[in-house]
């Protein structure tokens, strides 16, 4: 057993600061299924979005947030996360977080930022480290974790379910009382116990086939808040990123938006422009529309790939701006001053997840969520360009903020250890290597960027197939890293295909052809999806 006061589960930039601020008030264990910087953030290249000029305005953010949000938005959280924006980017840079500046100078001989534009905004209003900002925020961040004593960190611990007095047949009121994790090296199962549990997992990128996400983002946090019993929401919403380099070497390399925001364009093969006939701000406009459009034309032409060219710019501004895009891609033999670079569209955000407040708190105490892996409302139905790393910081510090003025009281339960009962060492590896593939292909043919009812019910049935199969391997056999990741992303999979099923429209990122039409009572109505206690079984309401 090993009791702290707070267990972060996950070590991205929502799990590090949650971690930083709730080390002065307890002991803190951040678990983590491989080294400390293998999170999502570590590859996050656009920049944070926040309002840090006079010529910038909390509406126009928060306007521009709902516009990108289709109509799910929650107003009230949107707003919250903007206004809180700009304290937060002050804590970062107190932190040692270096943002790229430009030529201009304040009136006490300072530098000011270096903003750029991403799709779906009004203004520039992006703080960048050039275009490898995740690795500057955990560089900051971790450097700072490294000087605070009370933080423990457990590198190859992987998270297997969430530990609830529910779970344990206790009486009382429901709550979450810590986590059963693999120790990946030694290959056993140990038990961690804390007052407060924070889901900082990430998202789920891995679910599909092509992806811009690491190996890591297999919907572990998603997956084990739902078998607690858990809301999830809007799951249907995978944001597919329109620019990844489509190369036969490259895997998953994101082609930051914030190209097209200097001015880059999509062209076809031919090299016509697009976008332009798609919508009025052409390359810039929200991801939903682009990834659409570039997978219109993709399948218009017959091409495997579409172009995007700012080779129009000079060479040392390219180079200057965009540095480890312009190595990366040189690398493959794309020099992208003189070359159009080859684009893919490929699974990039979850904008869906576990039902929470702004402040992080689920419906099971002692259960908090921050990040990609929550659904709080500011995505709505399609996530606005660079406001993620934005909802790290703002909903940790929140989160962190609820937790120590309203803490929980010391856990008393006794939590039994693990038992693998009569489980063995797996026999046959190669099912959970097919079932893998197999998933991540359905999910890539049938619940992709552009839906039909047909796929959606032969994805739901092959999924329920699999799932079954993968629930009886991990019953018989002692759990690998392997078989948590495909019982999670399994489980997901069909959280996926069951919120967009349940929508009877096409909104933002969900967009069926079957339902091309929005049907505004569905507007501000959310698809959520229950585990049923009684039966272990997905149950649905509004």
């Amino acid at each position: 057993m090993k009791n702290f006061d707070y267990i972060v589960i996950g070590s991205g930039i929502a799990g590090l600061t949650f971690a930083l601020k709730v080390a002065s008030h307890g002991r803190v264990a951040i678990i983590t299924k491989k080294n400390l910087t293998e999170a999502n953030t570590q590859y996050a290249q656009g920049g944070i979005a926040a309002v840090t000029k006079p010529t910038d305005t909390f509406d126009l953010h928060v306007a521009d947030t709902l516009r990108a949000g289709a109509g799910l938005c929650r107003e009230e959280v949107v707003r919250a996360v903007v206004e809180d924006g700009p304290d937060r980017i002050e804590e970062l840079v107190a932190l040692g977080m270096e943002f790229t500046r430009g030529e201009s100078i304040s009136a006490d001989g300072e530098r000011f930022y270096s903003l750029g534009k991403e799709g779906g905004h009004s203004k520039r209003r992006v703080l960048h480290s050039k275009d490898a900002t995740g690795r500057e925020v955990m560089r900051a961040l971790l450097s700072a974790i490294e000087r605070s004593p009370n933080v423990s960190v457990f590198e190859d611990h992987f998270a297997i379910d969430l530990i609830t007095t529910e779970k344990l047949e206790r009486s009382g009121e429901n709550r979450c009382l810590g986590a059963y994790v693999l120790n990946r090296n030694s290959g056993e199962v140990e038990t961690f116990s804390a007052p407060h549990t924070l889901l900082a997992t990430g998202g789920c990128g891995k679910v599909y086939l092509y992806t811009t996400n690491p190996d890591i983002a297999t919907g572990d946090g998603v997956a084990m808040a739902f078998r607690a019993g858990v809301p999830v929401a809007n799951m249907e919403f995978t944001q597919f990123h329109p620019t990844c380099l489509f190369h036969p070497k490259a895997k998953s390399f994101l082609v930051s938006e914030a190209l097209r925001g200097e001015g880059a364009v999509l062209k076809g093969l031919d090299g016509r422009e697009f976008m332009d006939t798609a919508h009025p701000m052409g390359s810039l406009a929200p991801r939903d529309i682009v990834a659409r459009a570039i997978d219109s034309e993709m399948k218009r032409t017959g091409a495997e790939h579409m172009l995007l060219d700012i080779t129009h710019k000079s060479a040392p501004f390219i180079i200057d701006r965009f540095p480890n895009i312009y190595r990366t891609c040189q690398a493959f033999g794309v020099d992208i001053t003189k070359d159009a670079i080859p684009v893919v569209p490929a699974a990039h955000y979850q904008c869906g997840g576990v039902v929470a407040g702004v402040n992080g708190q689920t419906e099971l105490p002692g259960l908090l969520a921050v990040g990609e892996v929550a659904c709080t409302g500011l995505h709505g139905a399609n996530r606005l360009a660079s406001n993620s790393l934005l909802e790290g910081l703002v909903c940790a510090h929140r989160a962190a903020q609820h937790s120590t003025t309203e803490p929980l009281p010391p856990i008393e339960a006794t939590i039994p250890a693990w038992h693998s009962g009569d489980a063995t060492d797996p026999d046959e590896l190669v099912v959970v290597s097919h079932n893998w593939d197999e998933i991540r292909r359905c999910m890539w043919d049938y619940v992709s960027i552009v839906r039909t009812q047909k796929r959606l019910r032969r994805a739901r049935a092959r999924v329920e197939n699999l799932r079954e199969e993968i629930r009886q391997y991990y019953w018989d056999f002692k759990v690998t890293a392997d078989l948590l990741e495909l019982r999670n992303i399994a489980q997901v999979a069909e959280l996926i295909i069951g919120c967009a099923l349940e929508r009877p429209e096409s909104r933002g990122l969900h967009y069926n052809l079957d339902l091309p039409g929005q049907d505004e009572t569905w507007a501000q109505c959310d698809t959520v999806r229950r585990r049923t206690v009684a039966e272990g079984v997905v149950g649905v309401t509004d």
